[in-house]
């Protein structure tokens, strides 16, 4: 099967196929569904699907291709192929974030809605090494403190 690309936002599943022309016929034929142009891979890839807009947080999750669904509320969007998730929800960042770790995954809020920071936390020794090459390349600490992480 000469698909490339899958995404699924809880109702509509599309699928991507590219190559020869024969093959993707041949595959279209087989799996059935709506042709649809270009422009919904383009738009996923850079947000700009109305999935993106709105109110609330917006988080992207990345976790381990096979996981399953995560128990999380709000909206998820799953794009490609399972491994990247784009999350619209007002759950808690500790919540969030306990959840895709528990699954060996992270997530990062794009839009914040609370106080959360927009990273992942970093493990202590992580943290260290930030902290040391954020000491060494900006001594004054004036390069936007705060900004990536609280501690830094």
């Amino acid at each position: 099967m000469p698909i490339s690309a899958a995404s699924h936002d809880g109702r509509v599943l599309r699928l991507r196929l590219e190559g020869g022309e024969g093959s993707v016929a041949a595959a279209h034929e087989r799996l059935g569904g709506e042709l649809i142009d270009a422009t919904y891979w383009q738009q996923l890839n850079e947000q700009l699907l109305p999935f993106f807009f709105g109110p609330g947080p917006l988080w992207r999750v990345c976790v381990p291709a096979d996981t399953g669904v995560l128990d999380l509320p709000g909206e998820q969007l799953i794009d490609p192929a399972g491994a990247q998730r784009w999350l619209k929800s007002d759950a808690s960042g500790d919540a969030i974030r306990a959840m895709t770790s528990s699954v060996g995954g992270h997530a990062t809020c794009y839009s914040q809605g609370r106080d959360d920071s927009p990273f992942h936390p970093l493990t202590a020794p992580l943290l260290r090494y930030h902290q040391a090459l954020k000491t060494r390349l900006d001594p004054q600490g004036i390069f936007n403190p705060g900004r990536l992480y609280r501690e830094l």
